[in-house]
This record gives C-alpha cells, sequence and structure tokens, in this order.
C-alpha cells in the first residue's frame, strides 16, 4: 500500500497543481478515521489563499458538523496530510488540474489505485471565502424540475426548508452508503449490477429524485418508487423522462410491493404512523444491506399510552397530552431502533432537518452487519415489557 500512498501524497501536496482531495469511508475491521481527536466521516483537503500565504486547508466532517483547519505550505501541511493518510480511510478520490486519482481500500484490505487523465485541464479555485459546500447546487436540473429552485437556479425563498431537508437528506445518505460500500457491507456498483434503490412511500418523490441525482455521479443507479396514488406515479414518471432517470414508479401499498430485485438501500422518508412499519418490514424481508427512514407521526404507540399503566415513577410522562406524544415518538423510534438491532443491523439514531411539511426530525439509519442481536433483545422485551406496548414492527416480525 505504501506505493499507492506515496502517489496520493505527492498528488495532495503538489499546491500548483490540486484541484480537492477528498476522503471517506473506513476500512473494514478498522475504527472510525479521526482528526483533531473527533471521529469524522469525511474529509476535504484543497488549497487556499490566506493574507498570510498558501495554505492546505482540511475540513473534517463529523456526525453535525464541519471543522476547517490550515497549515502553511512545507512541513505543516505535509505533516497534515501524513496524519490524514495514516488514518483507515477507505476511499480517496483527488482531482488535480490534469487527473484523476482514486484508491479503493477493498475488505481485504488491498489497495487499488486508478489514475485517469482529464479530457481537458480545470483551474482550481484558491478562494477561502467560497460558497458552501452542497452536495446538489441551487441550479441542479432535479431541483428546477421538482419546483425547488426557479428558472434561473435560484431557491425560491419559500421552499428553502424543502432544499435544506433535500440537502441534509443527500448529505446522511451519502455518508451511509460509502462507508457501507467501504466495509463491503453494500456491494459496489457496476454497469452491469446498478445499485438498487427503492423508496417506500415515495410521494412526489423529492427525495428519491434527489439521492437520484446525486448518487448517480458516482455510481450507476436503478431507482424504484413505491406509492398508493396513482397520480403520484405518473407524475414522478413525467418527471423522470423528462430528466432522463432511469426509474420506476410503482403503484401499490408497502406491504405488497413487489420487486424482481432484492433493494441495495430502502428509504422510508416522512411514511405516516405505522406506514414506516410496514416499510422497515419489507426492508428486513428484503435483508437489505442499507435503511433510511424518517419517521412521519407515530399515533399508535401515542395512542396505546393513553390506556397503559406507566412503570415506576414515569406516569408524568404520559399523563399530559402534549408529553404523552412526544415520548410516544422517543419509544416508538428506540422500539425500531431495538428491532433492528434485533435482526442484525447496525443502527444510528440520527438528527434530520425539519421538512416543510412535519417538525418530526429523526431518521434512522441501519446497516446490515449481521451481528448477533440478543442483547437488543433483551432490551426490546424489557421495554415492552415496562411499558405494556404492542408495536407494529414487532407484531409484523411476531413478536
Amino acid at each position: 500500500m505504501a506505493d499507492e500512498l506515496d502517489t496520493l501524497r505527492r498528488a495532495i501536496l503538489d499546491a500548483d497543481h490540486l484541484v480537492r482531495a477528498l476522503a471517506s469511508g473506513r476500512r473494514k475491521g478498522q475504527p472510525v478515521p479521526r482528526v483533531g481527536g473527533r471521529e469524522v466521516r469525511r474529509v476535504e483537503v484543497r488549497v487556499v489563499d490566506l493574507k498570510a500565504g498558501r495554505h492546505l486547508q482540511v475540513t473534517s466532517y463529523d456526525a453535525t458538523q464541519a471543522h476547517t483547519a490550515n497549515h502553511p505550505l512545507g512541513e505543516a501541511a505535509e505533516a497534515a496530510v501524513d496524519a490524514l493518510l495514516a488514518e483507515p480511510f477507505a476511499n480517496w478520490h483527488v482531482d488535480t488540474v490534469t487527473a484523476t486519482l482514486q484508491l479503493r481500500v477493498t475488505k481485504k484490505g488491498v489497495p487499488l489505485l486508478h489514475t485517469s487523465a482529464r479530457a481537458e485541464e480545470v483551474a482550481p479555485a484558491r478562494e477561502h471565502d467560497r460558497p458552501k459546500d452542497r452536495l446538489l447546487a441551487e441550479d441542479d436540473p432535479v431541483l428546477v424540475a421538482l419546483g425547488i429552485s426557479d428558472a434561473q437556479g435560484r431557491v425560491k425563498p419559500t421552499r428553502q426548508a424543502k432544499y435544506r431537508q433535500v440537502e441534509e437528506f443527500v448529505r446522511l445518505l451519502d455518508a451511509g452508503l460509502s462507508d457501507a460500500i467501504a466495509q463491503g457491507r453494500v456491494r459496489t456498483p457496476t454497469a452491469e449490477e446498478p445499485l438498487r434503490v427503492v423508496d417506500l412511500g415515495c410521494g412526489n418523490a423529492y427525495l428519491t429524485f434527489a439521492a437520484h441525482a446525486h448518487l448517480s455521479r458516482r455510481w450507476p443507479v436503478r431507482m424504484t418508487g413505491v406509492d398508493v396514488k396513482q397520480q403520484s406515479a405518473d407524475h414522478n414518471a413525467q418527471v423522470a423522462e423528462r430528466l432522463g432517470i432511469d426509474a420506476d414508479f410503482v403503484v401499490g401499498s408497502i406491504a405488497d410491493a413487489q420487486l424482481e430485485l432484492a433493494p441495495d438501500v430502502v428509504l422510508a422518508l416522512h411514511a405516516c404512523d405505522t406506514a414506516t412499519d410496514d416499510a422497515l418490514h419489507r426492508a428486513l424481508e428484503w435483508q437489505a444491506p442499507l435503511v433510511l427512514a424518517a419517521p412521519c407521526c407515530h399515533h399508535d404507540i401515542a395512542a396505546q399510552l393513553r390506556t397503559a399503566e406507566a412503570p415506576g415513577p414515569y406516569a408524568m410522562l404520559t399523563r399530559h397530552g402534549i408529553l404523552r406524544e412526544r415520548f410516544a415518538d422517543t419509544l416508538t423510534d428506540a422500539l425500531r431502533a431495538s428491532l433492528l438491532r434485533r435482526e442484525g443491523y447496525r443502527v444510528d439514531v440520527v438528527e434530520f432537518v425539519e421538512s416543510a411539511h412535519t417538525p418530526r426530525n429523526t431518521l434512522l439509519r441501519a446497516v446490515r452487519t449481521g451481528a448477533d442481536g440478543a442483547g437488543a433483545s433483551r432490551e426490546y422485551d424489557e421495554l415492552l415489557a415496562a411499558w405494556g406496548v404492542r408495536p407494529r414492527l414487532g407484531e409484523l416480525l411476531g413478536g
């Protein structure tokens, strides 16, 4: 691996020719990469011109925010790059003025380096105060087609919340998928076998199209949307045709959705109440490697808490309506996370930006690892015994 990393090192430290370098994912069996003492999901490196002279700028992204450090060219920059290359990142993507270098470390620890020449040279941006890094630019055709941006490629004032939702979702999906592929949890997509993504309860498919727009720039993607409304399917098919997107839109319930091939990624975004449970159940039936679910309302457990006897000193959590509803949100998603872990998934429960339609801002991101779920099973049983509720997902899984 030393030769491949040395090639990357020379490209990153070539201040006159570096455009941008990106590191993401972690190698199988290795700890999460750390920068500045923090666990990070990805790192971006570029050269910037400051008042104090030219520096190497390193921006690291953890689960919630970005952290930037500037290093003077020379020994300080070299030390920063050496530290990054020593971390167990699974993927490096380095753009220079004349070439693109891509390094991927397989699950067996084998480095694969591919270098390709650019069709034409590009000019690197050296500005320190550049526009905020966006995975989907405001003038992206998909945002214009969805009515989020106007014909001039500017986000409409009334659609700013939707744009933030789309951007944050794509960022969470990108990080989760990159990590899952790097660890071998999700197969590497190819032209012959593209990444298969299904969105259950897709509605007007804002996030479906946004996901496709971003993912298709990295891998071949085949997208399927499922919704009970024929009107939604017709509308989405027209948008897909206009954008030239490879996607199918199926009319039917989540429980009855039939796919020719099991999906690699299952999305369930703002499916109402127990529809989220139906979507998670289908994902488990398919043994989907990656699942992202942003629940909407939680009426089912909230209704059960009205009549259930609260354990011990916790009666105040369910005595008042507003507190009961908020607690039902938390309890429902905790039970879902426990069940996913019981079924062999690693689960992150993260904050998801608030949408224009609902204040719910929790996202369950689950990666199938096949790990023993005995501990999660005990936690789940204890929660049921304490609160006397019957979660829909638990019933679908047979208890």
